[in-house]
C-alpha cells in the first residue's frame, strides 16, 4: 500500500464509467458515479474475477464479498494538492478502527494533459456503503417527519466516539477536522441500531497546536476556514486568540454538534442562516441554542445536557472523548430498558 507514483499503476479509460481501472496488480469495472466534490469524483466499481481471487488471497480481511468498492479519483493540479492528497494516504493508513472508514488501496499516478503538461491523479479505494451518511439519512427522515429513538441515537453516537477515541489516542492525538453527519457512513441491520463509520481524513492532523501571535491565529483560522465545515466548526477555529493552545477538543465541539443532528436531522446553529441579519458564526461563537421540536415523547432532558456539555465556548471546559464514552454508556444503561 506505499504511494507509488507510476503512469502504470491505474489506467482510466472511461471518465463517466464503463471503463477499466489498475491500482497496482488490482483491476476494476468502473459502474457508475456515485458522487462528487470539488476535485474529486467517487465512482462505483468491481473488481474482475481474477484480480480479486489474488486480491483474496494476499489480505483476505480486505476484500469486498460481492466484489464491489468506491473509488475516489482525485484530479491533482499543483504540488499543494499532491502534497494534500499523499498526506490524506499517509493519515488514512495510520488508522485501524471499526469505526474508521479503511483505506484497502491506493495508486498516485503522472499523467500528461492537452497541453502537454504533467499532473497528477490519485486513486483510492474504499469499502461501499450503499445506505449513505447520516446526512443522506437526515434528509429523508426530516421530509418523513422520522426521528431515531433514545437508544438509536446512543449506540450511533456511541459507535463515533469509540472511531474518534482511536484517533485522539494517538501520540501525538490526531484530530478529525471535520466530524459532520456527512461524514458518517451508516449501515442499517434489521434488528439491530445502525452501524456507524467515521470517514473522510483529509482534515485530519495532530490535534495540538501552540499559537504565539496574531499571524499564527490568522493562519489557523485560515485552514479551517478552508478544512472544517462550518456549521460543525469550533469557536476557537472561527476566532483564535492570538495565545491559545489549540487540541482535540476542537472534535469535541464537532461531536456535540453531530450529536444534536442525530437528534432532530439538522445541525444546531444553521438557524441563524435563515434569519434577517442572522450570522452563524456569532451563533457559534456565543453558543446560542436552540432547541427544534422531536419525537413524540420527546428526547430526554439528560441529552440536552450532554450537547451543551460538550458545547462548551471555552475548549478548556470541554471533556475529552474518555469522558463522553463514559458517559453515553451510562446513558445507554438508562435509557436500554
Amino acid at each position: 500500500m506505499g504511494c507509488s507514483i507510476s503512469g502504470l499503476n491505474a489506467l482510466y479509460d472511461a471518465a463517466t464509467g464503463g471503463g477499466d481501472v489498475w491500482i497496482n496488480e488490482r483491476r476494476f469495472r468502473v459502474l457508475r458515479q456515485i458522487g462528487e466534490g470539488g476535485f474529486a469524483f467517487v465512482y462505483l466499481v468491481r473488481e474482475h474475477q481474477a484480480s480479486a481471487d489474488a486480491a483474496r488471497g494476499r489480505s483476505p480481511s480486505l476484500a469486498s464479498e460481492d466484489g464491489t468498492y468506491a473509488m475516489k479519483k482525485v484530479l491533482i493540479q499543483s504540488k499543494e494538492q499532491l502534497d494534500l492528497v499523499k498526506e490524506e494516504i499517509r493519515v488514512s493508513s495510520l488508522f485501524n478502527h471499526p469505526n474508521l472508514l479503511p483505506l484497502l488501496d491506493h495508486a498516485v499516478i503522472a499523467v500528461k494533459n492537452q497541453q502537454g503538461d504533467w499532473n497528477h491523479e490519485a486513486y483510492l479505494l474504499f469499502p461501499v456503503y450503499i445506505d449513505g451518511t447520516l446526512f443522506d439519512n437526515a434528509k429523508v427522515m426530516q421530509s418523513r417527519k422520522e426521528f431515531y429513538s433514545t437508544i438509536d441515537v446512543l449506540r450511533i453516537f456511541q459507535q463515533l466516539c469509540e472511531g474518534l477515541k482511536h484517533m485522539h489516542s494517538f501520540d501525538p492525538p490526531y484530530a478529525h477536522n471535520d466530524v459532520k453527519t456527512g461524514n458518517v457512513l451508516i449501515t442499517h441491520r434489521k434488528g439491530q441500531a445502525p452501524l456507524a463509520t467515521l470517514m473522510d481524513f483529509g482534515s485530519a492532523r495532530p490535534a495540538r497546536k501552540e499559537i504565539r501571535s496574531r499571524a499564527e491565529a490568522l493562519r489557523l483560522q485560515e485552514w479551517a476556514a478552508e478544512h472544517c465545515s462550518a456549521p460543525y466548526r469550533a469557536p476557537e477555529l472561527w476566532d483564535c486568540p492570538s495565545h491559545a493552545d489549540i487540541d482535540e477538543r476542537t472534535d469535541i465541539w464537532s461531536l456535540g454538534c453531530t450529536l444534536y443532528a442525530i437528534m432532530y436531522n439538522v445541525s444546531p446553529f444553521e438557524y441563524a442562516l435563515g434569519e434577517s441579519g442572522g450570522s452563524l458564526q456569532l451563533a457559534i461563537v456565543n453558543c446560542t441554542l436552540k432547541w427544534p421540536a422531536g419525537p413524540s415523547p420527546p428526547y430526554p432532558d439528560a441529552l440536552h445536557q450532554f450537547i451543551t456539555w460538550m458545547l462548551q465556548p471555552q475548549p478548556a471546559m470541554r471533556p475529552h472523548i474518555d469522558d463522553i464514552i463514559l458517559h453515553v454508556e451510562k446513558l445507554m444503561e438508562k435509557y436500554s430498558s
